[in-house]
């Protein structure tokens, strides 16, 4: 009999990873980096819920680092199975598991400074370069709607998310005993209808057991149709004095959404051209990547860009690799767009140039998607009166704005949009990647809507297919 357990986002939002248990073999589904309070984070990241070698595979949504980011580690300590993902997925996996090692590096180095030897031990980094350079290789990418085997009794075929570039739902079949068959599907990260570039998320399929994210399960974000010309009042009453607007994005997928909705606003005339530093090393290697996958653009994107002569690159559009550049930009005194990492304020030069413009009311902080708890940036939306930035205190006087409609996540609408065509059709639902009142909503409507069983499972829960 198989059986599923969740080892990650269960009852938050970072660290995807569930279980799979079918004909003897272990199959993973993601395996994400927990993100929040270093400490904690530290300790479940460290943490494997079995023997790295005993694993067979691992079958990934998408690139993000909360669906990725423990692979090396994993592939450092024993896993040697295949890496399932989408072409894009692999593509942009390269340089986010790689950015990833840097991180950790820089993040021991840090914390082994601040230290005291005599009473804690050296902290040592989750893993290299080396580790993530070798779980790339041990990917394997399908296209959409192709099956592909898992293991012996289990197949699989990705259906588009429409979350990031490449995103997926799966969609696995499971064989047992005599010809038993079984589906689970895992929604993956769900996106939104309309959004810029990508397509809308495929319809889920008709399945026994669904696992379904949860992220804003309770909450209705704002209309994409709106985000054009709210980002154009935003930039303009800034620009009027005379400040900066910084806009914390995640590389890949909103640096890329801000990026194209400028670009509208600048060819339309509906905006004035004003400086836009992407100061983010991989920003600009995943912007690159995003040119490789047209095949992940929706009709209007494509259009677009041969009409107007490119989606993502504009006269007034720098893009930052080199540091010295990026410093020199933190000492600029005219009116500007900054979009920089992390997404959640958490690492990156994003820091920087929170430092020198959050203490100044002319700028703006332009908070554009989701800011896990316990996050620097969730402290900037929730507008705490001063907040820590490497180690110093400093007065937040900037205006923030927040735009929750650039959010790659579906909304509470959108997810009962996706989800009520099963009812009916699915035995069992199981909600992941959710605070628990965003999921615990979701939960309340879907059972109110018909569906029959929706579990909000605790980490380390196990539940037979039966």
């Amino acid at each position: 009999m198989a059986q599923l357990t969740f080892h990650g986002a269960a009852r938050q939002v970072t660290g995807s990873m569930h279980l799979l248990e079918a004909n003897g073999k272990l199959i993973a589904l993601d395996c994400g980096l927990f993100q929040g309070r270093r400490a904690d984070s530290r300790a479940l990241n460290r943490r494997h819920p079995c023997d790295p070698a005993s694993l067979h595979a691992v079958v990934v949504s998408h690139a993000h680092i909360d669906h990725t980011g423990r692979l090396p580690l994993l592939v450092r300590d024993g896993f040697s199975g295949v890496i399932h993902t989408t072409p894009a997925t692999r593509d942009l996996s390269a340089i986010l598991l790689v950015d990833s090692a840097h991180i950790q590096a820089e993040d021991a180095k840090f914390l082994n400074k601040k230290r005291h030897p005599e009473h804690e031990p050296e902290v040592e980094p989750l893993y290299e370069e080396a580790d993530a350079v070798q779980a790339v290789r041990q990917m394997q990418s399908s296209p959409y709607q192709r099956w592909f085997k898992v293991a012996h009794g289990v197949h699989a075929r990705y259906f588009d998310a429409g979350h990031m570039l490449g995103s997926a739902g799966i969609e696995v079949e499971i064989t047992e005993g005599e010809g038993r068959k079984q589906v689970l599907v895992f929604s993956g990260d769900v996106g939104r209808w309309s959004v810029p570039i990508l397509r809308d998320p495929a319809p889920l399929p008709e399945c026994d057991y669904l696992i379904c994210e949860s992220t804003y399960g309770g909450r209705v974000t704002d209309a994409v149709a709106d985000l054009p010309a709210r980002l154009a009042e935003v930039v303009r009453r800034t620009i009027a004095r005379d400040g900066r607007v910084i806009i914390p994005a995640f590389s890949v997928g909103r640096t890329q959404t801000i990026l194209y909705t400028l670009r509208q606003l600048f060819v339309s005339g509906e905006l004035q051209r004003v400086p836009v530093y992407v100061d983010s090393p991989m920003a600009v290697n995943a912007t690159e990547i995003f040119r490789l996958h047209p095949e992940c653009y929706d009709r209007g994107a494509r259009d677009f860009a041969a009409r107007d002569g490119g989606l993502l690159h504009d006269p007034a559009f720098r893009f930052v690799q080199d540091v010295e550049e990026s410093k020199r930009i933190t000492r600029r005194r005219s009116a500007c767009v900054v979009i920089s990492a992390s997404g959640m304020c958490e690492a990156g030069r994003i820091l920087h140039h929170l430092k020198h413009s959050v203490r100044h009311e002319r700028n703006t902080i332009l908070i554009v998607g989701f800011q896990a708890a316990h996050t620097l940036g969730r402290r900037i939306v929730e507008r705490e009166e001063f907040v820590k930035i490497y180690g110093e205190r400093i007065k937040l006087q900037a205006e923030i704005a927040v735009l929750n409609g650039f959010s790659s996540h579906a909304d509470a609408h959108e997810l009962r949009r996706h989800t009520d065509p099963l009812i009916g059709r699915c035995r069992r639902v199981f909600l992941v990647h959710g605070e628990p009142d965003q999921a615990g909503a979701l939960q309340e409507t879907m059972l109110r809507a018909g569906h029959t069983a929706v579990d909000v499972p605790e980490m380390g829960a196990a539940f037979a297919l039966d």
